[in-house]
């Protein structure tokens, strides 16, 4: 096996390992809520696969994020107004959410790996999160005002900002963060000792 089949396939292996994390923390997370919706724990293997494997990673486990999320029921309230915009919602926020932790990555880890790992654990929750927001504005925009409206909100968007996504964004974003570049330093070392012993 030459070094480059080596690289794919342990390539490979890390992408099902990582698909199969978002799988269970996705379902683990439907149980944690803030608010109406669940957190996002599946961020965490987004950014890291985006960030040791590449764009194709990235969009790969984001659409995995999103079909376990319309899978697990976890949209079904939005799902039940409006199922279009829900599956355009729930896999655009995924998939774009890991090709912006990829390209973020790719991009500032000309600085340093470190540097592209928080810039990925950045801006991975940034875009899931302002995705959503967005597409609870344009195709649930009436339903949302009802809900608003009932709660004592004097405009959508301060709803979907402060009542809907704060909690929630604010969490995700910490624990990204955090665990991130921890578990992205993890792999690559276990990575280089791999290497180590495959050239001694």
């Amino acid at each position: 096996m030459n070094n480059d089949e080596f690289l794919s396939t342990r390539r490979l292996v890390l992408l099902a390992l990582l698909t199969a994390v978002v799988v269970i923390l996705q379902l683990l997370g439907t149980f944690i809520r803030f608010g109406p919706f669940s957190i996002s724990l599946v961020l965490m293997p987004i950014v890291a696969g985006a960030a040791l494997i590449g764009i194709t990673a990235g969009f790969w486990l984001g659409l995995v994020f999103g079909l376990v999320v319309l899978v697990s029921g976890d949209a079904n309230i939005f799902l039940s107004i409006n199922p279009i915009g829900t599956l355009i919602v729930v896999l655009s926020k995924g998939i774009l959410a890991g090709l912006a932790a990829a390209i973020a990555y790719k991009l500032a880890s000309k600085i340093n790996k470190t540097v592209g790992a928080f810039a990925a654990a950045i801006v991975c929750p940034i875009v899931n999160t302002g995705v959503f927001a967005l597409g609870a504005y344009i195709f649930f925009y009436d339903t949302i005002s009802r809900w608003g409206t009932a709660e004592g909100f004097l405009s959508v968007p301060a709803y979907i900002l402060v009542g809907m996504i704060s909690v929630n964004f604010f969490f995700e974003l910490g624990s990204n963060v955090i665990l991130s570049p921890v578990v992205i330093r993890i792999i690559q070392y276990g990575q280089s000792m791999m290497d180590k012993k495959k050239t001694a």
